[in-house]
Order: structure tokens, then sequence, then C-alpha cells
């Protein structure tokens, strides 16, 4: 075979190997890990296909014998692992709610491993003619092809004695330099982590926030400058409009500084508008979404109920799992649904008496809507890529439906009759949540990945059997993860130990919100007045992006980022912004340079493209992987600032020597990706 094409039909390399799974299983902690801190901390989660393709290149670079296929495997595991992370987006509300006091090993393994698993049943019939047949781009499925293809063609240089680049320098550099400045940070806390300008304008409250961390400046540049002018818009909505109106109505409290009378109005109130943006969007995004779920699921359908040949007659590349094995795995996995949520509802007296309707009420929605879900996710990461699939939106549909089902099924039964079963009918509602979301993102990634195993020639049942040990794995990683960062730190509004610091929890954004929705359809508490104002501004956004979308070749406003800026803290939505931004910049550079060299741009930036992908994945896996380290001390130490070398006074020369390693990063960064066209070993 000539290395970087196509691994024909005819040809026969190990694919699914020990050493693979190994690996896999390694990586997977290390991205499943650092997307659940991401998560958690800002709302956002990264693809993980092209970090590990690099990863997994640079490892079996070292052992005889490896190849594209092998390297293939190593990064389908692991992405799909990294993906089955967002089920953080539903799980903390347990926590939230009080019903969990942590996270169950078990019950939450159970939960992300069967939605997780179900999700690669559901897609598996989809392959055939949304991959191999479909014009869809898939532009992160073709992207991890061209890297498994560099890294091929770099293998076969090696060999030959030349240098042999794969981009594994990158993720280290950037790695490496978010870790050491996160632990100065967080650990050591020599430099802050956010600095807030407060003024006041008669009665008005305004705020100029900036947040120094440096895996949400990786995260803005890989959402790219539509993404991060949405979100830009949503903080200016917040703090720019409606914080200043509504603390210009309102008195502070007696005592109340400037700084917490501001934060008080945006958490009670404007919160709830970013709320009604969110829902708004999601509903848009799940319509425009009907006719390609339409489109998905006649592709499935059509290919469960179409005549096809014996597997002996089908290449190599086109054999998927075979018919009775994904029937008797789905059957299986929906009889583990039915054991977790008969134990998640078996202990609470609430349930006592009407256990089975529930189970059973749970397991059908959980089976149904995520079967419907599984199609268009597919279909939309194939259209414009597995990070900009709408998961979140996702979630904020199937909470509504299943609690106002909920509702309706239980109106006359008393189970809404008495605090204990709207709490458990709240949580229940969480739960089933739970598996629908675990269900789609894997369904979201899949086919991405089934892509890059049709590019380079892949065996695809083999690429099934390894999406789900990677569910498997990243299952029972979330677990622990979320257990460690939650009794460090903290969620807000649920701190573990009453001596923690409410400003260092993990806002768990989407958590917090479909928590919010949950109890205000059961409890009837929304805040609705700030959550209607939030429809009418998702509703206009929605008028602007449309006619942006007819008059405008690139400027958008999508309405969940809109919203999203909106919902979160301002020191998270700024340094998404400023990596955003810095993306585009460094896009019109290299642009510009190009031109002036008479270079095509395809060829010019594409490597100086993949090193930026890369040096942002680095910088948010170096500084998750240092949360989550710094978790597991504060955990043992049972205090907040354990490693801390200076006192709370240190803390204003702190926030200026953040601000300055913070710039000079950024600067850095730049030159890094416009220093020469060609990958850096």
């Amino acid at each position: 075979m000539a290395e970087g094409l196509r691994v024909p039909d005819s040809m026969s390399l190990p694919e699914l190997t020990v050493r693979g799974v190994l690996l896999g299983m390694v990586i997977t902690v290390i991205f499943t890990a650092s997307n659940v801190f991401l998560g958690l901390k800002v709302g956002l989660t990264f693809s993980s296909a092209i970090p590990a393709a690099v990863i997994s290149m640079s490892v079996l670079r070292m052992c005889s014998g490896a190849n594209i296929l092998e390297n293939n495997m190593v990064q389908t595991q692991a992405s799909a692992a990294g993906t089955l992370s967002s089920i953080i987006f539903i799980l903390p509300s347990l926590v939230m709610l009080g019903h969990w006091q942590h996270f169950p090993f078990w019950q939450t393994l159970a939960i992300c491993a069967a939605g997780g698993m179900l999700g690669v049943m559901f897609s598996i019939p989809l392959r055939h003619l949304m991959v191999v047949k479909s014009s869809l781009p898939y532009p992160e499925g073709v992207a991890a092809a061209e890297i498994l293809r560099v890294g091929s063609s770099a293998r076969a240089q090696q060999g030959a004695g030349e240098r042999a680049p794969t981009g594994m320098g990158d993720i280290l550099l950037g790695g490496g330099v978010a870790a050491v400045v996160s632990f100065a940070a967080s650990g050591l806390r020599l430099l802050g982590d956010a600095v807030n300008g407060w003024w006041s304008l008669g009665s008005a409250v305004l705020r100029l926030p900036m947040g120094f961390s440096l895996a949400l400046l990786g995260a803005g540049y890989l959402i790219g400058i539509v993404a991060g002018l949405a979100m830009l818009t949503g903080l200016l909505i917040a703090w720019g409009v409606a914080v200043p109106v509504l603390t210009w109505h309102a008195v502070p409290a007696a005592g109340q500084s400037l700084a917490d009378f501001g934060t008080h109005i945006w958490s009670s109130q404007v919160r709830f508008i970013g709320a009604g943006v969110i829902g708004v969007g999601a509903v848009w995004t799940l319509a425009l979404l009907f006719l390609p779920m339409m489109r998905g699921m006649a592709a499935m359908f059509g290919s469960l109920t179409a005549g096809g040949r014996t597997r002996g007659e089908v290449p190599r590349t086109e054999r998927d799992l075979p018919g009775g094995w994904i029937a008797l795995l789905t059957l299986a996995l929906v009889a583990v649904l039915v054991g977790v949520f008969a134990y998640f509802l078996g202990q609470a007296p609430a349930a006592q008496g009407r256990l089975w309707s529930l189970v059973t009420y749970a397991v059908l929605f959980a089976f149904v809507f995520g079967f419907l879900v599984a199609a268009a996710c597919g279909y939309m990461a194939g259209l414009v890529g597995s990070s900009t699939s709408p998961i979140s939106g996702v979630g904020i549909v199937a909470i509504v439906l299943v609690s106002l089902l909920m509702v309706a099924l239980h109106k006359e039964d008393g189970l809404l009759a008495t605090p204990e079963g709207l709490r458990l009918a709240t949580a229940l509602a969480i739960f089933t949540t739970a598996a629908v979301i675990a269900v789609a993102s894997i369904a979201n990634d899949n086919l991405q990945d089934l892509k890059t195993g049709w590019l380079v020639g892949a065996t695809p049942w083999r690429q099934q059997v390894a999406l789900l040990i990677g569910c498997l794995v990243g299952a029972a990683v979330i677990s622990p993860v979320l257990d460690l960062l939650y009794n460090a730190y903290g969620f807000t509004g649920a701190l573990p130990r009453p001596d923690m610091d409410p400003d260092r929890a993990l806002s768990a954004p989407q958590a917090s919100l479909m928590l919010a929705i949950a109890r205000g359809i059961f409890l009837r508490d929304l805040n609705w007045l700030m959550i209607v104002i939030g429809m009418g501004v998702g509703v206009a956004l929605i008028a602007v992006d449309e006619v942006l979308r007819r008059c405008c070749e690139v400027a958008r406003m999508p309405v969940l980022a809109v919203g999203i800026g909106i919902y979160l803290p301002p020191t998270v939505s700024a340094p998404i912004v400023v990596g955003a931004v810095l993306a585009w910049w460094l896009e019109r550079v290299l642009r510009r340079r190009a031109v002036a060299r008479g270079l095509p741009l395809a060829e010019y930036a594409a490597a100086a493209r993949r090193r930026g992908v890369l040096l942002a994945s680095g910088l948010i896996v170096g500084e998750s992987l240092v949360g989550v380290l710094m978790a597991a001390v504060i955990g043992a130490a049972q205090q907040d600032a354990p490693l801390a070398l200076v006192g709370p006074g240190f803390a204003a020369t702190a926030e200026w020597l953040g601000l300055a390693v913070f710039v000079a990063v950024v600067i850095g960064f730049g030159r890094r990706v416009l220093a020469r066209g060609d990958l850096a070993a």
C-alpha cells in the first residue's frame, strides 16, 4: 500500500489490537477527565478525535508493526469516551437537587454505558447510507483521517531516516504551559484567575470582566469567531444592558458591596433571561433538524429492512456488526436500563406501589426519544460537525418533555402531592434525560469516527467494537472524576462543605439550567418574567440570524451561543471570546501571507491551522488535568488552598501577574502558529 492512501479491501492489517485498546484506555482517561472538568467549568466540551489521533501515532510509531488502521482504532475508542463526558450536562443536577450526596459508581457507570452503547447500536444502521453513500461533509471525520494519513507518511519518512513530525510536540507544549500556569494559579495562588472592574453609573452597576483560563482560551480558539462573537453578544446583553437596567431599579441590601449587588442581580434574574434564550434556541435548532431527522430515520429504517448480501460476499470495509448481535446487545442494554432505573427508584418511599410503572415510563421514553435524536444528531454531525451539534438543546427539550409527560401521567395518583414525591419526580426526569444525552452524544460522534474509518480503509465492525469499548471505559471514569471535582470545588448552589469558597465552585451551567427547568415544571416556581423576556430576546436573535444568513456569507448569530454567553459567569465567557478572536486574526494573517507570496491558501495554511488546533487542545488538556489533580490534593487535605505560598493580601498583585502571563501566552500562541507552514515535531 502506498502510505497515506486508503487501505484496499484486499489488504488485511492489524486493527483492534491489545496494545491499541490499552493505549486507547489511557487516552480515554486523560480526555474524559479533561472534558468533564471543562464541561463543568464552562459548559463546553471539545472533540478529542484529532489530539487522540496525534497521541496514538506518536506512541505507536515506537512499536513495530504499527499502521494507520491501528491508529484509527485508538482514536475511535478515545473519541467515543471523550464524547460521553457530555453526560455532565445533566448528572450534577442530582447532587444540586440533593437526591444524591455523591455520584454512585455503579449507577453512574450503568446509565452512561447503557445510554452510550445504545447510541452506538442506533447509529450502526445509518453508516452505509449516511457515511458511504451520502455527500455530507463530516468535517471532523475528514480532518482526523487527514491527520492519520500525515502520521502514516511521517512513519514512512522515519523509516527512511528522515525527520518525521507528527504534531505531538504542539500538544505537549500547550499542555505543559497550561499545566504550569494553572498550578501557579490554582495551586500556589501566585497568579490570579480573573480580574474585574466594577463601576456605578447612578445606581446602575457596570462590570468589566476578564478571566485568565488557558483552557478557555483554547476552547475559544476551537469554537471559532462566529460562536465567539455570539458569546460576546450574550455577555454584553447580560452585563451591558440587563444588569445595569435591573440594578438601576433595585435597592442593594444594607452593607452589600457593589460587586455583591451586581452579582446577585445577575444570578437571581439575568441568568433566567439566558435560560429563555437557550430554550428558544434549542427548540428552533431542533425544528431546523426536523427534515434532517426524517432523512436520518428513513435511512435507518431503510438499512434495517433492505435485503443484503451474505457476510462472506461483503467487502471488508463494508462489514458492520451482524444484525443478530445488534439486536441481542440492544436487548441487553435495555435490560441494564430497566435494572438501573429500578435501583434508582427502589429506595424511595414515594415510589412504592408505582415502581414498575415509573420504570417502564422512564425506559420507554429514553429508548424512543433516544432513537429519534440518534438519527437527528448523526445527520447534524455529518453536516456541521460534532462540536456544533446541539446536545445541550437536546437535553433541554428532553427534560421539558419528560417532566410534562410525568405531570400529565401522575396528576391524579398522588405522586406529585407531597414534597417527597415532587423531589422524586424531578430526580427521575433528570436521570431519564441523562440516558437520552448519553445516547445523543455518542450517536453524534460515531458517524464522524466511522467516516474517518471509511476514508482510511478500516473494518467497520471492528470500529464499532472499539466504540463500545470506549463507551464502557469512559463511563467507568466519569463517576470518580465527578466525585473528585465535586468534593474539591463544589458546584454552584451545591457545596459539600460549609467552609468552601463559592467563587471557586464549578458553574455546571447546563446542569443548573436543567434543574431549574425541571423544578419549575413540577413546583411552578420559575422566574417566568425573566424567562419570557429571554424568549423574546431569543426570537429577535433568530430573526437577526436569518437576515445575516441571507445577506452575509460568514457573519451569523447562533442563538444557543448567545444564551450561553448570558448564562455563564462573565470571567468564563471573556477568555473564550479572546480565543475565538485570536483564531480569526491568525486566519487573516495567514490569508495575507498566502496572497503576498502567491501561494494557494489551503496548502499554505493547512499545517498552521492544524498546529493551532493541537496547541489549543494541549491548553485544554494541561489545565484540565491540573484541575483534576488539584481536586485530589484539596480533597485529601480538606482545605481550599493547601499548597498556597501567599495569603489573601497578595490577591491584587496576583491578578495583575495573571493578566501579564495570559497576555504573554496569547502572544506566544500566535507566534507559534505563524512560525512556519509545517508541523513541529
